[in-house]
Formats: C-alpha cells, sequence, structure tokens
C-alpha cells in the first residue's frame, strides 16, 4: 500500500479525480521546506500525513477529513479519538494511502517536516502541501509546525494564543511540583517499552519538552547518540542506567504491553529504587511518544496535574 504503489495500481482514477479539482484562489503564500506554496484563504477539506497537523488543525477550529493512523494502533491516538471520529485513515506515519487521500478531495495536505520530496511531488499534484521546515527533534517542535499550518489556515492569531496557554500552564504547574517535590527529587527519564527492550527517549523530545517546562530535570542518562530519537534497547541487566528519581513508561501496544509485563516480573527490575519507591508512572504511549500539538500537550499537562495531585504529598 506504499505511496508508488498506491499511484501505480489507480494512476487513471488518480488523473480523473484531479482533473475534477477545483481551481484554488492564490489568496495566502507559505514558506515551506519546499519553497513557497500558495493556498486559498476558504479552506474547508484538510487532510493530514502528520499526526501533530492533525492535533493543530482541530485546535485552530477545522475538521480535517483525512489522517494517518498513530503508531501501534489502526485509528488516531486514543487521546484525540473523541473529537477526530469522523476522521478517515489515509495511511500510516510510514506509509501514505494515495488513492486514499485523493478520495478525501483534500483543499490542502499537511505534512511533516520529514516528508521526503519524492512522496512531497506526489501529494503536491493533489493539493497544496505544507511542509514545515525542520531542524530535527526538538522540544519546541510542535510550535514551529504549528504556526506555519496556522499561517496556511490563516488562523495566526488563534495559533499565538493556544500556544500561549499551554505555555501558562505548564508555568503553573512548576509551581506546585516545585512546592511537592523536592529539587534534588525531581530527576526522570521517559521510557517507551518494546518487545526488545527499553528504550530511553531523547531530552529533546516533545513529552520530554513539557516535563521540564513542569519542573522535571529530564535525562536520557547519556544513552543517546546526538540527533537521535532514542536510545538502544537496554537488556535487563542494564535497567540500573535508567534509575531515576521518577519514570515515565510507556508502552505502544499489546505486545509492548506484554513485553512489559514479563520484564516487571524479573528480580532486575524489582532491583530499581525508582521501582522500590512506586514512582514508575505508567503512560498512554500513543500520546506521550508519539503524538505532539497543543491537544496532546495539554492531555500530557493533565497527566502530570494529575500525578501532582495524587501521588504526590505537600512535604
Amino acid at each position: 500500500m506504499s505511496l508508488l504503489r498506491g499511484l501505480g495500481r489507480s494512476a487513471s482514477l488518480a488523473i480523473g479525480m484531479l482533473c475534477a479539482l477545483p481551481v484554488l484562489a492564490d489568496d495566502i503564500t507559505v514558506a515551506t521546506k519546499y519553497g513557497d506554496v500558495k493556498v486559498s484563504d476558504q479552506i474547508q477539506r484538510i487532510v493530514t500525513v502528520h499526526e501533530g497537523a492533525l492535533d493543530a488543525a482541530f485546535a485552530l477550529g477545522f475538521e480535517p477529513v483525512g489522517a494517518i493512523s498513530t503508531r501501534g494502533g489502526d485509528g488516531v491516538a486514543s487521546y484525540i479519538q473523541d473529537i477526530a471520529k469522523k476522521v478517515d485513515i489515509v495511511g500510516t506515519s510510514r506509509e501514505t494511502n494515495l488513492e486514499a487521500v485523493i478520495a478525501q478531495r483534500p483543499d490542502i495536505i499537511l505534512a511533516s517536516y520529514r516528508l521526503p520530496a519524492e512522496q512531497y511531488a506526489l501529494l503536491s499534484k493533489i493539493a497544496p502541501t505544507i511542509v514545515p521546515e525542520g531542524k530535527g527533534i526538538r522540544p519546541d517542535g510542535w510550535i514551529r509546525e504549528m504556526r506555519v499550518y496556522a499561517k496556511a489556515l490563516n488562523r495566526e492569531q488563534k495559533a499565538e494564543e493556544i500556544i500561549a496557554q499551554v505555555s501558562d500552564r505548564a508555568a503553573d504547574i512548576k509551581h506546585v511540583l516545585e512546592a511537592k517535590i523536592p529539587a534534588d527529587k525531581r530527576g526522570t527519564s521517559l521510557i517507551r517499552w518494546m518487545p526488545q527492550g527499553a528504550l530511553v527517549l531523547t531530552t529533546q523530545f516533545f513529552s520530554n519538552g513539557l516535563l521540564a517546562q513542569a519542573g522535571f530535570d529530564v535525562t536520557d542518562a547519556d544513552l543517546i547518540k546526538r540527533g537521535r530519537p532514542h536510545s538502544s534497547p537496554l537488556s535487563l541487566e542494564n535497567l540500573s542506567k535508567i534509575d531515576n528519581d521518577w519514570i515515565f513508561m510507556a508502552t505502544l501496544d499489546e505486545e509492548g504491553q506484554q513485553a512489559l509485563a514479563a520484564a516487571q516480573q524479573s528480580p532486575a527490575f524489582a532491583r530499581l529504587d525508582v521501582v522500590k519507591r512506586d514512582q514508575v508512572v505508567p503512560v498512554d504511549g500513543q500520546l506521550w511518544t508519539s503524538a505532539s500539538g497543543p491537544i496532546a500537550a495539554n492531555a500530557i499537562l493533565d497527566d502530570i496535574q494529575n500525578l501532582l495531585d495524587t501521588k504526590v504529598q505537600y512535604p
């Protein structure tokens, strides 16, 4: 079901539908990774091929008609399912189904900065395709992306209001955290448990950026090579490398959950100080290790706030 294979199977269908696309007015010019893109200021049908773009579009007041599935799932991430019930799936993070995108007759396509030039060339034949400039994995990457999407959707002021709201909320939570957790007890790491073992997520990761904004001291235990999103899988014998004051622990699917459950029965897992203190915090992997955007940010801040409200006592 790859993009190229999809094009090959249905070339005649694609051409027919492309010819039927409406002519868009050149009302807005957006600077993107692949040059300036002109879009109409009357966008109605949005297809997103990036989880962060789906999140941002909903936050800006739109209802996309197509989106890719989240990692480890068949639909959109669980945290956004309630508001994305009507969104049709047009592929995965690895493979976009060209036929499914064409069927949505989009006015615009919102993509990740990681979209390859080959795929951009195909998608941009269907509709104006917005690919933000990317500077690698960064805590504020979602903000950079959202500003580009907001420009394309003519909602720049609303985007700034949303970005400020997330920042203000994180600052409020930080005040609570600093009142409840001593400065030398705020160390944490974000772990994604896979069948191969534990992966430590980079401090530059979206959710780790929010943990830091909320007052935690986030570390990757020097296990990650520069520019990489996560470490290599850790064996049970090396679990002590991830021991910390707190650990936020995620899995992506049933297979990962089974692997984590098996590891939790091992002596190596039980020996971790963070386990003995009962400060391993289970979190939704689709939200914490795959999603991005302001709605995801608020859902992660909800989790942190809930932790402080229910598990951490005032000194």
